[in-house]
């Protein structure tokens, strides 16, 4: 069994090291700037349609009804995928959705950086009592326990809300408003892998049981998809972003965007540079304290327990650049993800694969 254990991990990161990309890593080279969403925040209702604060992934068609935006997999080369405009450097997401149920089918929000830094809720089709989540910093797999399962009451057939909320102190994942995990900065190697660079929110559900895909993400996924039972179809009915600018709430001036000042991918050197956003859909709005209520702080949240891996659960074109962890910065680059074709999984959900290295050993809270 434990020969079994350790060969099932070497295909799970032999597969995750092929998945894992990034169009350009600011930590290996000069990168564009990310546009920041900054002082606004994102407040879409999908039962309404379209959200123009996100970006298609190429071959993604997405309808909307009553229940929200549907994205639908009806064949092996389908991974419906949408993905935030703008970045947010710390802040609070929330998605009220409901996963797709189907054996090998992962529903997915991810929040992802141009060097690898990852925030996850996963839900995999074949389980209707649990959501998993996740993290990585720059990329690395490794230990195998960052991985965490989670109890929730039919999540393939009921809505909830799901959210995260991430300040360079600490990451909470929570449910229906209840603080599920918390991961603080120093448990993760000391700091060096918490997720701490600016992020974009992705969307999207793909397919994990495929056959060609290693043992070990078939067995993570519950198994092979059977596609004689498609279409297997998640609803995401709202979502609201709020970025915090490098700080613990959001900002009160306008920023332009985040660069990277060196290539150490801490949050410290993250330059936040100050100015009109350029591009503002109409989804953008400015926060307020209207908009704060209705996205409540992880912090009065009811609690609730228990500690596993270092986790425990309960503008202008000459821009003003001042550095704050909400207080300002300066300025040089960072990374904007390919948006093409042939990144269509990789791009986007490329790194949720490494969830497959934790599988074997997720603790269920």
């Amino acid at each position: 069994m434990l020969a079994k254990f350790y060969t099932a991990v070497a295909v799970f990161t032999a597969s995750v090291a092929s998945q894992t990309f990034t169009s350009c890593n600011p930590l290996e080279k000069t990168c564009p700037a990310h546009p920041a969403l900054g002082a606004n925040s994102i407040k879409c209702d999908f039962t309404k349609g379209k959200c123009d604060a996100f970006n298609h992934n190429p071959g993604t068609t997405i309808n909307y009804s009553d229940k929200g935006a549907l994205f639908s997999i009806e064949n092996d080369k389908q991974a419906p995928t949408i993905a935030s405009k703008k970045y947010i450097f710390f802040g609070r997401v929330d998605v009220e959705l409901m996963a797709s149920p189907g054996q090998g089918v992962v529903t997915s929000v991810v929040l992802q950086s141009g060097d690898l830094d990852e925030i996850d809720w996963e839900w995999v089709g074949g389980r209707n009592d649990e959501v998993q989540t996740n993290y990585f910093g720059k990329g690395d797999t490794t230990p195998y326990d960052r991985g965490a399962k989670h109890p929730v009451t039919a999540p393939l057939t009921t809505f909830h809300t799901y959210s995260i909320e991430w300040t360079s102190k600490k990451v909470d994942w929570i449910i229906d408003n209840k603080v599920v995990r918390t991961l603080n900065y120093a448990d993760a190697k000391g700091g060096s892998r918490f997720p701490q660079t600016p992020m974009e929110v992705k969307l999207g559900t793909w397919v994990a049981g495929l056959q060609g895909n290693s043992e070990g993400t078939v067995e993570w996924a519950g198994g092979y998809t059977d596609f004689t039972k498609a279409p297997f179809q998640a609803f995401y009915k709202s979502i609201s972003v709020v970025d915090y600018a490098g700080g613990d709430v959001p900002p009160k001036d306008s920023i332009k965007e985040y660069l990277y000042g060196d290539k150490t991918g801490s949050w410290e050197s993250i330059k936040v540079v100050k100015g009109e956003s350029s591009n503002d859909s109409k989804d953008d709005v400015k926060v307020s304290s209207t908009t704060l209520q209705a996205v409540p702080s992880a912090s009065s949240t009811a609690s609730g327990t228990a500690s596993a891996s270092g986790t425990k659960t309960t503008g202008a074109s000459n821009p003003a650049v001042t550095h704050t962890p909400n207080n300002g910065t300066s300025t040089t680059p960072s990374t904007l993800p390919v948006s093409g074709a042939n990144s269509n999984i990789i791009s986007l959900f490329g790194s949720i694969f490494t969830v497959v290295a934790a599988a074997m050993i997720i603790p269920v809270f």
